[in-house]
């Protein structure tokens, strides 16, 4: 009995994951403004997003860290109230001597995003907010602002790159582990989705 229902909950998973994948890969999408003839693809899984990019930066480097944003109570007194993952796409010819512009990513949870643009608070001393790259079910991601206002080598190109709308967020499908779900069951449902380049959650994967 117990291993009937297993089965069945795997099937109704996978109708329910072709579904979505059918939607989503229907959906109409802008051409891109700028072309780019030979890319490569980096691909997060932890948070749901990807960037296509010229086949030039092959080899490119993943610099994290976090962005904050401030609430000013007062004008003596800023507390910190909201922060986040920062990813930066790095160039592979960037060294210490020779920076090269990198291709920032902000990561926002639903709820940061609507407060930042209600004002709540505010990140960085820019008047404007980040721009919108693009989204899924579960975060925003963004452009800081003013991200190049050094123009650093390469500037050009990272501008190029996201002019040509080559951002975009990806599914992560969350396969929950329950006592009616078989281990083997749903260690072949996370292939079955990693498979069709819709991977579950980084932390699903060690269940």
């Amino acid at each position: 009995m117990h291993k009937k229902i297993s089965i069945v909950l795997g099937v109704l998973i996978i109708i329910l994951i072709g579904t979505a994948i059918y939607f989503t890969q229907h959906k109409k999408v802008e051409a891109p403004s700028t072309t780019i003839a030979e890319t490569i693809e980096y691909k997060n899984t932890q948070y749901g997003f990807s960037m296509t990019l010229p086949k030039s930066w092959a080899g490119y480097s993943i610099v994290t860290s976090e962005w904050e944003g401030n609430t000013y109570v007062n004008p003596k007194d800023i507390a910190n109230e909201q922060r986040g993952p920062l990813t930066s796409i790095r160039h592979p010819a960037w060294t210490a001597d020779n920076q090269r512009q990198d291709i920032p990513i902000m990561v926002f949870t639903l709820d940061q995003w609507d407060r930042l643009n209600k004002d709540e608070f505010h990140i960085g001393a820019a008047p404007i907010n980040p721009s919108e790259l693009g989204r899924n079910k579960d975060y925003v991601f963004a452009l800081p602002a003013r991200y190049n206002y050094a123009f650093p080598l390469g500037y050009e190109e990272v501008e190029q790159i996201l002019r040509g709308n080559y951002f975009k967020g990806i599914l992560i499908f969350k396969i929950p582990f329950s006592s009616y779900l078989s281990k083997s069951t749903h260690k072949s449902l996370v292939r079955f989705c990693s498979s069709l380049g819709y991977p579950p959650a980084k932390s699903l994967l060690e269940i």
